[in-house]
């Protein structure tokens, strides 16, 4: 099917978009000094009200293990960042490190905890998830550098380590890539299983400049041939495969991941999340904008994003949740695409930013609502050099009492 439309009517939801999103980004200016209060980012603190318990633990209600993964604890200490919520910031980090990583953060972080079979709590599974690790060392870096506290620097660092000594392979024909976890991603040593939302660029870039020494510099060289042969028709898969060469004359394949399929769903969303996010003068902006364009195109002739993409033919199946909308918002204002971007501003103001509409709030969701709106809203950016810029970081100087 096609859908033909004038210009006149893209002029017109253009300009509709653009008026959309100066009333957020106008009333996030309004605040002015107010800005240092926590209160002021409302979806934050329902997040918070229903998902974080007061010892700082993330639950997920979906599941029936009402788990806890490190994925969520890391997410969350990053929004509390953006908040200014240094008290709940400690909480998440303190959950983490006791119930995830044996209490002295000289192991990576479990990725799941929740509520065994036989009725007691604990890890349900001891595997570290790079990403989350990524997202841990990022939030404590910048932690560190914006509430001036030694101790999350030097914590942020032993992640890393960590990170690049157990879960950075030297992939045979890829070179340094980041693995999903530190074990059960390779098969029959010789096919690597690999998740390229677990790559977000900006964080990549700040680890190369606070560990010029380490192999972040060779895992984005290693996500950009991930990116350029894994995106057949513009469409990032949650999972691919690669195979390592079978002599030294011949090089390496990308393939579709032998477990998952070429499935694009709820972990390839984050791929367009993370490039609409990336600094445009970034030396992978064009690769990412290149390879990831299938979206935008999808976007031209339908209302709401699929929920799932078979990224080797470009089919599209089904309809996203309101959080993929959510997602989309900093990739489609990056693109510039007027008319798709003032439907989904619509719908993520709809069903996720009005309280009232949306009583039993989906965790997933709100995760990607927060990431979307607060970057649509200028809560923070990401700098070229990875620094995170935050709105209240030059009205609200750190307070000595925390400089420890």
């Amino acid at each position: 099917m096609e859908l033909v439309v004038g210009t006149r009517y893209l002029s017109h939801t253009a300009r509709l978009g653009a008026l959309l999103l100066g009333l957020w980004l106008g009333q996030a200016a309004a605040a002015g000094p107010a800005a240092c209060s926590q209160a002021q980012w409302p979806l934050w603190e329902r997040f918070a009200q229903r998902f974080i318990q007061a010892d700082g633990r993330v639950i997920d209600f979906s599941v029936a293990e009402q788990h806890s993964t490190s994925e969520g604890q890391s997410y969350a200490m990053f929004f509390a960042l953006i908040a200014r919520d240094q008290e709940r910031f400690d909480r998440l980090w303190a959950w983490s490190l006791k119930n995830l990583a044996d209490g002295d953060g000289k192991r990576l972080p479990a990725w799941q905890w929740g509520k065994r079979k036989n009725g007691s709590w604990g890890v349900l599974d001891p595997n570290p998830a790079s990403d989350a690790n990524l997202w841990f060392a990022y939030s404590l870096l910048e932690a560190g550098r914006l509430w001036k506290v030694k101790r999350y620097t030097d914590q942020a660092h032993g992640l890393l380590n960590l990170v690049a000594s157990q879960e950075v392979a030297d992939v045979p024909g890829l070179g340094p890539t980041l693995l999903p976890a530190a074990k059960g991603f390779v098969l029959e040593e010789r096919v690597w299983r690999l998740n390229p939302s677990y790559v977000p660029v900006p964080l990549l870039r700040a680890f190369e400049r606070e560990q010029p020494k380490g192999p972040w510099s060779k895992v984005l060289a290693s996500f950009a041939q991930m990116l350029e042969q894994g995106t057949p028709k513009g469409f990032a898969p949650d999972w691919l495969g690669y195979e390592k060469p079978k002599s030294p004359q011949d090089r390496g394949m990308f393939m579709v991941d032998p477990v998952k399929g070429d499935l694009g769903s709820y972990d390839a969303i984050r791929n367009y999340l993370w490039a609409g996010m990336t600094a445009p003068s970034d030396k992978l902006a064009a690769l990412l904008k290149r390879r990831l364009s299938g979206m935008e195109k999808v976007l031209e002739i339908a209302d709401l994003p699929p929920e799932k993409v078979h990224t080797s033919i470009g089919v599209t199946e089904g309809m996203g949740p309101v959080g993929f909308s959510a997602a989309l918002l900093p990739y489609l204002s990056s693109r510039k695409a007027g008319a798709s971007l003032q439907t989904q501003q619509s719908r993520v103001q709809a069903r996720l930013i009005d309280a009232a509409a949306n009583p039993a709030p989906v965790y997933y969701d709100q995760v990607l609502g927060l990431f979307g709106t607060g970057w649509m809203e200028q809560r923070y950016q990401f700098l070229p050099t990875g620094r995170l810029q935050l709105r209240w970081e030059k009205a609200c100087p750190a307070n000595p009492a925390t400089v420890r």
